[in-house]
Order: structure tokens, then sequence, then C-alpha cells
């Protein structure tokens, strides 16, 4: 596969995931209101025509919803979710930023990487991105950003202490091959499409948590205690929905892009066995702590930033969205 066919691919999926997430996540809706429904406000018996008709109770009536009211919630729910896309693609990168509590820098502040950096741009012919950075001790780096001109580096002040000089370079031309490669576009649509799950479990969470504090100041509990119930159990559907998905959108996304940026990163710094010797610190001790609470970011970074052990380190390895650090080790060596 050539770096352009690379790039035609990762816009194929970018389409793909935009066109998929709203009906995705329409479809889920429907299935938990209907769950909901069931168990707790009815059941569905057939009719004379031999379809499917919800039999409303008393309870229905309380929380005085109908079916046709929750039909006539999915035209809104779509517009929500097209909105959610549309300030992720605009915005996520400000998101981003301030979920990892990155701050810029300037050249008189860290003269030798904006000095590698400018250069790698330069001989590329590309924008110089934003640079920012993270302050952790552990080593790690990713790149976020919809289009080149608005992209930012954000490094670990551990990354930039403990690298070589050509080290470090050939991991900046990692993060600027993701760029070229269009890889960064696609990550973004796929953080938005995993955080949009877990952002709609905490809110229906929150609901039942305040359903179920006005239990007792109610003249009619029965109304908060369903309430109660359904924001349970719509926040259970969409926080195993997210842990569902995770895995599959790591899988969608081809690990090959890693390869491919470590290839363009040997082009850009004709130093392979700097990025692989960089690549084998950072796999050492790649865990950044302020990402601990945004695992949906992993994916973003140059190393798994939440690396895990054991039998539950295997199977998260197997849906990871980053190939074998030492199989990408050895490819580099073998340069």
């Amino acid at each position: 596969m050539t770096v352009y066919d690379h790039i035609t691919q990762n816009k194929r999926r970018s389409w793909l995931l935009v066109l998929l997430f709203p009906l995705t996540v329409l479809g889920w809706i429907y299935v938990g209101v209907w769950a909901y429904y069931s168990v707790f406000l009815g059941f569905y018996r057939y009719d004379a025509q031999g379809s499917l008709v919800l039999v409303e109770s008393s309870a229905l009536s309380i929380l005085g919803l109908t079916n046709q009211t929750v039909m006539g919630l999915l035209p809104w729910v779509l517009g929500a979710v097209l909105v959610w896309l549309v300030v992720s693609y605009y915005y996520g990168s400000r998101m981003l930023l301030y979920f990892s509590a990155a701050c810029p820098i300037t050249r008189e502040e860290e003269p030798e990487v904006w000095r590698l950096t400018e250069n790698l741009c330069i001989s590329q012919g590309m924008p110089m991105p934003y640079l920012c950075i993270i302050n952790d001790r552990s080593l790690n780096s990713f790149v976020i950003g919809n289009r080149p001109h608005d992209t930012c580096l954000i490094l670990t002040t551990g990354l930039i202490a403990k690298l070589e000089r050509s080290e470090l370079e050939g991991v900046i031309a990692h993060e600027l091959a993701h760029i070229q490669n269009k890889d960064t576009r696609l990550m973004m649509l796929a953080v938005a499409y995993i955080s949009c799950f877990t952002f709609l479990s905490e809110v229906f969470f929150r609901a039942a948590i305040r359903s179920a504090s006005r239990l007792k100041d109610s003249k009619k509990p029965m109304g908060w205690l369903l309430g109660a119930a359904g924001g349970f159990i719509l926040g259970m559907f969409f926080a195993v929905y997210g842990f569902m998905v995770a895995p599959l959108v790591r899988l969608a996304l081809s690990r090959t892009r890693e390869y491919l940026a470590d290839a363009s990163a040997v082009l850009m710094a004709r130093h392979p066995l700097a990025l692989a010797s960089a690549l084998d610190k950072i796999s050492k001790d790649s865990r950044v702590e302020i990402l601990e609470a945004h695992a949906s970011m992993s994916m973003l970074c140059i190393a798994d930033p939440l690396p895990s052990n054991g039998v539950f380190g295997f199977l998260a390895g197997i849906s990871s969205s980053h190939p074998s650090m030492t199989d990408r080790i050895w490819r580099l060596r073998q340069m």
C-alpha cells in the first residue's frame, strides 16, 4: 500500500464513520426505549393484523409518554448527533487540549523542539503545527486537528527531557507523518464517535440520580421512581455500548497507519535506528495520568498511554488501535 492509497482509504473510512455514527446512536436509543417500555411500562401483543402493539400501562400515563412521543423524539436525537459531529469537527481539538491539560510553548521556552519541528516542516513543505506540552514525566506524544493548518503537536515533558536529539526528531517526524497521511481527521472522528456514548451515559446516570433524590418529597413518587429506573437503564445501555463500540472502532481503523507513519518518519529524518530507540524508551514508560479519565484519546498517542497487563492486557491488545511496539521496533531496525 502506498501513501496515496492510505490517504484515500482514510478519507473513505472518515465518511463511513460520519454515516454510521447517527444511525448507530438512533438504533441503540430505540432499542433502549423499547426495552424500557417492555420491562417497566407495559408489554407487547399481536393485534388482528398480526402487528406488535404496545399495551400501555397506567405507569405510562403517569409519565405522560406514548410510543408516538418517543418516535417523535428520534429526529431531535438525529439533529443532536449531527450537532455533536459538527462541534467535534471544528472544536474537537480545543476540547482534547482541555482534557489533556496541554499548555502551548514558544520558541524561547523550548528552542530545540521548535527548531526540529520547523526544520522537518520546511523539508516537507507543510505548515508548522502549534506546539504544546503535557506536564508528565512519562514519554508519549500525539497530534490533533482536522486540517494541516490548525493541527497541534503535543509532547510530554518526560519525552523532551529523556530522549536524545535524534530520537526526539524521529518522534516529531512520526507525528508530522500522521498529519501528512490524513490520519488525524480519522482519529478525531473516532474519538468523537466513542466519547459520545460515554457522554450520553453520564447524562442519563445524572438524570437517574436527580429523579431518585426527588422521591421523598414528591406526592407522586411512582413517576420519579420510573424516571430514575429509566435513566439508570439507558445510562447502562450507553455505557455498555460504549465498551462494545470502542474495540470495534479500533479494529476498523487499520493498524498499518502506525507502520506507515514510522516509515514516513524515517524518510523525513533519515534515521530509523533513532526512532527505534525512541520507541523502545517510550514503551517502558508510556502511561499518562491525565489521559486515564479519557480512554478514547489513547488511539491518538504514539504508544498506548493506558497499558494493561495479564489476560486483560492480551485481550486489549487484540482490539488495540496500535500494533505491537516490539514489531514496530523490529521493522525499523530492518530498515
